[in-house]
């Protein structure tokens, strides 16, 4: 019993003096305690990340252009191909039937051309004799003509030596019949000359209307052709050929099944043109698409490899865009080796783009930018942006006025009340904006309560933010509209120099405003602004401002004089 008397004894005197150095150390600490990190130098890397789909580089779609009966399949899947190889057969025999069909008729249309070659010849030939016979009536005329000649001057000086009374009349009548007679050849002769011409323009007729039978036969040579050829080419059309070296990776064809191709060619065969080369279709948001440039290193995993990481480098960000529900997506194509042919197309890709790699730069912690003392509204402060890959444009953090702190006094909830209240009196809202003002703030603090990682829930800030201030301004009115613009490119700091004092030009430095405390000689948090750069969605880069590295700024608050400060995410109405 006395032992355990003890025992009590030792025990009770062991928890007063406990109580009383608890009681002791209550009323001691009445200030707050914050948690600190220190300015530092070191690496950023800002990344985009996103998602996207594996492609190979060219993939062919083979079809066929005939219609009919597939009666042999010579390539499957994964087969690998040559660029002209058969991959399948259609049924020819209509078209052979048709190429034999054809050959005769072109062969008929030859014979029909020899035919008039021979017509040709030998009206040339009747043209040549005749052309011969008109040369020789001619001569024979040009005889007759003379001869008529002389017999009309034998008449004529008979006829004068008659009236002088020396000539008889048997001289003169002798004269007078050959004149006569010569004249009757003449005329002949030139009758003579006169047919053989007008047998010349015959011939001649006949050797046109050779001629034009000729080049009858000659395009009904050229049509027979044409007609062969043109079955030659569905003969050659119904063996169905890959157009690329590549692999088969899809086919659509069985053995025995009719293919029809009377409205568009049937894709037969998908052949993937050299897969050790393939690429990525990433969808980029368009608050990401400017800091993406063609030739930055992209690192991706896929689900079939989730321990490996693969490299590529971006090729091009396509201009045009699509719309998927209210966001705009801009397909940026990233082109990877594949030596190994691990990589298969259809694979989804979580990808990250290094858009900005910085070895040794000022740095400054994300949740010593985003903290801020209890009732401050943290939208002032001009911090980073929830994305984890960049310092976002000063416009992007204006119309972001509901961003939850990291850590800090006040909680969410106070701080959106206290903004709503500003949104009021500067905007004049009614009830029933100001209604739809809590509903939507209330509806995004929900959202972001059903995150998850906190990649995630970053992510998701991005866009709520982005949907509140799209909503909340079709609530508005124009004038209202007008103000509400302003009043959220009030609340980024402008035309501030270097270390953050006034009168310097609003767009003449680089880096975007940032703020972070530290603390004073009192023991109270003190605001100092900077410029701020990169991030890699833990650090970010420090461009100037009254900060050296070593210095320590406050990142959260370990106690409070009567409670603990919560240090967690919850963003609630």
């Amino acid at each position: 019993m006395r032992k355990a008397f003890l025992i009590l004894l030792v025990l009770a005197g062991g928890l007063g003096i406990w109580a009383l150095l608890s009681r002791t150390g209550g009323e001691g600490g009445e200030a707050a305690r914050y948690r600190t990190d220190n300015i530092s130098r070191g690496p950023i890397i800002a990344t985009v990340s996103a998602t996207g789909t594996v492609l190979a580089t060219t993939t062919v779609i083979v079809g066929s252009q005939l219609s009919g009966q597939v009666v042999e399949i010579l390539a499957d899947h994964n087969d690998e191909v040559k660029a002209g190889q058969v991959l399948a057969r259609l049924n020819r025999d209509t078209l052979l039937a048709r190429r034999d069909g054809s050959m005769a008729d072109l062969q008929q249309a030859r014979a029909a051309r020899q035919l008039n070659d021979a017509q040709a010849e030998k009206t040339r030939a009747d043209l040549q004799r005749v052309d011969a016979v008109l040369r020789d009536v001619q001569a024979q005329a040009e005889r007759a003509r003379t001869l008529f000649r002389d017999a009309e001057a034998t008449f004529e000086r008979q006829s004068s030596l008659k009236e002088r009374g020396i000539a008889t009349d048997v001289a003169l009548q002798n004269a007078t019949t050959q004149r006569d007679a010569l004249r009757s050849a003449a005329l002949s002769a030139e009758a003579q000359v006169a047919s053989a011409r007008a047998q010349i323009v015959a011939l001649e007729a006949d050797l046109k209307v050779v001629e034009a039978q000729k080049a009858s036969s000659e395009a009904q040579i050229a049509k027979a052709e044409a007609v062969v050829r043109q079955i030659e080419v569905d003969l050659a059309n119904s063996e169905i050929r890959s157009s690329v070296d590549g692999v088969v990776v899809q086919r659509n064809v069985e053995l025995g099944q009719t293919v029809a191709a009377s409205l568009q060619a049937p894709t037969l065969f998908l052949v993937a043109q050299n897969l050790k080369t393939i690429e990525v279709n990433i969808n980029l948001d368009e608050t990401d698409v400017g800091r993406v440039k063609p030739g930055q290193t992209v690192e991706f995993t896929v689900n079939a490899y989730p321990a490996r990481t693969f490299t590529g480098t971006v090729r091009l960000v396509r201009l045009g865009s699509q719309t998927v529900q209210n966001v705009v997506i801009y397909t940026t194509i990233v082109t990877v080796k594949n030596d190994d042919l691990a990589l298969l197309p259809g694979m989804t890709a979580n990808a990250r783009i290094f858009t900005e790699r910085k070895a040794d730069v000022l740095r400054v912690s994300n949740a010593a930018l985003r903290w801020q003392p209890p009732g401050v509204p943290r939208a002032a402060s001009g911090a980073p942006g929830e994305g984890g890959v960049s310092a976002p444009a000063p416009a992007d953090d204006a119309a972001a006025p509901f961003s939850p702190p990291a850590g800090g006094g006040g909680g969410p909830a106070r701080q959106a009340t206290a903004l709503l209240d500003s949104l009021k009196a500067e905007l004049a809202l009614d009830n029933r904006q100001f209604a739809e003002a809590q509903k939507l703030a209330r509806a995004m603090g929900e959202a972001l309560q059903r995150a998850g990682n906190p990649e995630e829930r970053r992510e998701l800030a991005r866009k709520e933010r982005q949907r509140f201030s799209r909503e909340f301004e079709a609530i508005l009115t124009p004038e209202q509209r007008e103000k509400y613009r302003a009043f959220r490119e009030a609340r980024v700091p402008r035309g501030q120099d270097a270390q953050g004092r006034a009168g310097a030009p609003p767009v003449a430095e680089a880096g975007v405003p940032g703020r972070v405390h530290v603390l004073d000689s009192q023991g109270n948090p003190k605001p100092v602004n900077l410029r701020i750069g990169a991030t890699d969605g833990t650090w970010t880069e420090v461009l100037s401002g009254e900060i050296k590295p070593g210095d320590a700024v406050i990142n959260g608050v370990v106690s409070t004089p009567r409670n603990r400060a919560s240090t967690g995410f919850r963003f609630g109405f």
